[in-house]
């Protein structure tokens, strides 16, 4: 398979078409990863045919979280900014690697081999296992986390529709500075919650459109303008109020992306496929729906009814009765309470 060969444009004129400043030309049109956005092309990468053909257990230790792993909390923005580069270009060759290896060695279903090292999945077994009152869907859970190659199935039906698109960034917030896509974080943050990469199924899905990345209270993405999509349905989807705004030019060095500004970004969307749309809506509801913002929304729920577990109401009438005949409410032994 050849390696696509890709053009930059880094600054679109405010009087370009639609397509002009976005473009890619492959050798190989065919390819799936000539319709990844990201593939900056960087002076000090090795020649494709110079480049190891991995097997599969190599190509699947590339997705798989060491059993020790190190997340850079880094204070110092120079550290950080270098730190976020290396993530980004690691991000880059693991996808391309993959996207570039033959159907014989590429892993069949990936996402469900790595299931067990996303925090959305280890959070989904931590309510699982507190839900003494039956509160869960567990069943349609169950189901979905079962299910969970439909992942990958939407993403390479995705690969097939979307037009091929340079590379470009964004900068993704939320009100409370939290990380709901579970994004690998650099650096420091504002809420020490570290992830490592390739920690989630969220960064999973992103991979396959680009790179991401979370430091203090923001997160970035470089890349499709799919993995835009998906973060803002997957936002919306949990009600989550976010803001994702063109990443400025200089924000992220020595990595190639466009910023592209509010009319390109029109013209862009206007030239998706209405299915792609579609089908990026259901990859980031099913990732909402198992994400560990929703599993933490039902544990609050547990502790909620576990605080109200019995009838107010008619406790107040039970005291009422007791104090009106001079008496303390019942009680099962003599110890003090003070």
């Amino acid at each position: 398979m050849t390696q696509p060969t890709v053009k930059t444009h880094i600054k679109p004129s405010a009087d370009s078409g639609a397509n002009q400043g976005l473009s890619v030309s492959a050798t190989d049109e065919g390819s799936l990863a000539s319709k990844r956005a990201s593939q900056p092309q960087h002076s000090d990468n090795t020649p494709d045919s110079e480049l190891p053909v991995l097997d599969k257990a190599e190509l699947l230790a590339l997705f798989t979280l060491p059993a020790s792993h190190h997340v850079n909390t880094d204070t110092d923005d120079t550290n950080v900014a270098m730190q976020r580069v290396a993530n980004y270009r690691m991000q880059h060759e693991r996808t391309r690697q993959l996207y570039m290896a033959s159907a014989q060695t590429r892993p069949t279903y990936l996402v469900q081999t790595l299931k067990s090292q996303f925090v959305e999945y280890q959070q989904y077994l931590l309510a699982q296992q507190l839900d003494k009152r039956g509160l869960l869907d567990t069943e349609a859970l169950e189901r979905l986390w079962q299910q969970l190659h439909v992942v990958d199935d939407i993403i390479a039906d995705i690969m097939h529709h979307m037009p091929a698109q340079q590379p470009a960034g964004w900068q993704l917030s939320v009100q409370d500075g939290h990380n709901p896509l579970c994004l690998p974080t650099v650096g420091k943050l504002k809420h020490s919650k570290p992830i490592p990469d390739q920690a989630s199924l969220n960064s999973y899905v992103l991979g396959h459109f680009g790179v991401s990345s979370f430091t203090y209270d923001r997160g970035y993405y470089i890349g499709h303008v799919m993995g835009y999509l998906f973060s803002c349905y997957f936002y919306a989807h949990l009600s989550i109020s976010y803001s994702v705004t063109a990443l400025g030019e200089y924000v992220v060095a020595d990595y190639d992306y466009a910023s592209l500004e509010t009319p390109h970004m029109v013209r862009l969307l206007q030239g998706l496929d209405g299915y792609c749309k579609k089908r990026i809506y259901q990859l980031a509801v099913i990732c909402a729906r198992l994400s560990v913002y929703a599993s933490d929304k039902r544990i609050e729920k547990m502790l909620i009814t576990e605080v109200n577990d019995f009838d107010k109401k008619l406790q107040q009438q039970h005291l009422d009765i007791l104090l009106l005949q001079g008496m303390m409410p019942d009680t099962h032994d003599s110890t003090p309470l003070f």
